[in-house]
């Protein structure tokens, strides 16, 4: 686990997918965001763990541990199905979802609960269908960002970047 050393808007816990890691692209780019911005973060790692719910207990323990008064959950495709199951939990400030699972892991049951919350899609995403994730987001009323791109959302990256910058300053206001 990969933890910053200063304290200031919150705290974030940026969580990775099934088949990557606590260094993936993504999860390091958005890391650098929120420290330059005055967030302390973390990328939990999750690699021995397939079961989506051992994942989740993992994550709602940490927060429980943490006790920060300001919490933002991160997640990219597992990792966004498992921030969403704790956030349900346990009070966080905000999400910010990637390519969320919303039809697949037992998705029947997901549920998210946030002041703020962003979901980010690819048009082109082969796992979950764009529709059932602006389907959960309608009903929802939630802010979500479609971007012409696959489950991965690699050709996105600066797109996300900025997103989650605009974010986590509207975030921090208020």
């Amino acid at each position: 686990m990969q933890l910053s050393d200063k304290r200031s808007q919150g705290h974030i816990i940026l969580s990775h997918g099934l088949e990557s890691g606590p260094g993936a692209s993504k999860i390091t780019r958005l890391a650098g965001i929120a420290e330059e911005l005055g967030w302390t973060t973390e990328r939990p790692d999750y690699s021995d763990l397939r079961d989506p719910e051992a994942r989740v207990e993992r994550l709602q323990q940490r927060c429980q541990a943490l006790g920060a008064d300001r919490l933002v959950l991160v997640g990219s495709s597992m990792g966004a199905y498992i921030s969403g199951v704790v956030s349900t939990r346990l009070p966080v400030a905000g999400l910010f979802l990637l390519a969320p699972p919303v039809a697949r892991i037992g998705a029947e049951d997901f549920e998210i609960q946030a002041d703020h919350c962003l979901l980010v899609h690819g048009w082109d995403d082969e796992l979950i269908p764009p529709e059932a994730v602006l389907g959960f987001a309608s009903v929802r009323s939630l802010r979500t960002l479609m971007l012409p791109d696959n489950h991965r959302l690699s050709a996105s990256i600066d797109e996300i970047a900025a997103s989650f910058s605009f974010f986590l300053s509207q975030l921090a206001r208020s």
